[in-house]
């Protein structure tokens, strides 16, 4: 039977725990960033090789979008950024091997999505719903992850061979194949967001 008493204690425990990652101290709040940026870098070893393509499907997107839910809109963004700057150092955990290779519009589009999700999110209480936040996190994904990644994509294929591909090629390269990681990981990542915040403040 549905207990409405257990319900609202649960509901009252996550409001807890989402507001406890935004009243957190700052050496704990730089704690919980890099261990967002080190799920993301770890996550990039989580991968499928395509023969057509230098670009992977990997599982970065599903903690990128969940970096700004979990962490708010400066330190999920951060989050990404210490992600990237590590990776600019030359800790080995980009999917594309550099920043300047076929994956780094991509890495930029992780930044923006979670400076963007974070924003959103923590200002706009009435869309923490799951048909709310999937759309959010659909849009990011399309227009901030995957715009940057084609653009230099594209820049990376014509370094390399002095011509830049057609629309076609370049989106049989760097998007079609990862449309339905892109539902799939966006479905996750929306559940797992829709779950554990609060619908008030």
């Amino acid at each position: 039977m549905y207990n409405i008493k257990e319900s609202n204690d649960f509901r009252r425990a996550v409001c807890l725990v989402f507001n406890w990652t935004r009243s957190l101290t700052l050496v704990k709040k730089i704690v919980f960033t890099i261990g967002i940026a080190c799920l993301t870098g770890l996550s990039a070893h989580v991968k499928v090789i395509l023969p057509w393509t230098p670009v992977p499907i990997t599982m970065q997107t599903f903690f990128v979008l969940l970096a700004g839910v979990l962490l708010g809109r400066t330190w999920g963004g951060m989050s990404q950024v210490i992600y990237v700057g590590l990776g600019m150092l030359g800790i080995q955990w980009f999917a594309g091997g550099s920043i300047l290779g076929p994956t780094g519009g991509y890495l930029v589009g992780f930044i923006l999505t979670a400076f963007f999700l974070g924003y959103v999110i923590d200002r706009y209480v009435n869309l923490r719903n799951f048909s709310s936040i999937f759309l959010l996190m659909f849009f990011a994904n399309l227009f901030l992850v995957y715009i940057p990644g084609l653009v230099q994509l594209g820049v990376y294929l014509y370094a390399i061979k002095g011509s830049f591909p057609g629309l076609t090629v370049l989106l049989t390269m760097g998007f079609f194949p990862f449309i339905p990681g892109i539902f799939i990981k966006t479905t996750l990542a929306a559940a797992v967001a829709a779950g554990i915040m609060p619908k008030e403040v």
